[in-house]
């Protein structure tokens, strides 16, 4: 249970950096937003428990994969912002996009018989 708690809480501290950083200067907030810290932390959690490299080779083998379809949300988004939908329908409709651009990963990895 100790475990767990330190997860959230280390995760929790990572996100809140973000958003403070994010406050004083989005470049900031940027820049350390697209490091792969949740990647990173996921692979420690993950080795951590198990002591399976080859475990944590294949998460990221397919989050390089899924990091491709994420990006639509970064696409969508602040071009829905900047036409003027507004926030809350920007961002359903980006993660609309982006779930639907999941799919079709998904679908697209499988045709060249990618299972991950």
């Amino acid at each position: 249970m100790l475990q767990y708690a330190i997860k959230v809480a280390i995760t929790a501290v990572t996100v809140v950096a973000i958003s403070e950083a994010a406050k004083r200067s989005s470049a900031l907030g940027a820049i350390i937003a697209s490091l792969p810290l949740t990647s990173l932390l996921a692979f420690l959690w993950l080795y951590g428990e198990t002591g399976d490299a080859g475990k944590v080779a294949d998460l990221a083998r397919g989050i390089f994969w899924y990091v491709l379809p994420s990006l639509v949300l970064f696409i969508a988004f602040p071009v829905l912002v900047a036409q003027g939908a507004g926030f809350w329908p920007s961002l359903a409709i980006s993660c609309a996009l982006t779930f639907a651009a999941y799919l079709a990963m998904t679908a697209i990895l499988g045709r060249f018989g990618i299972t991950l």
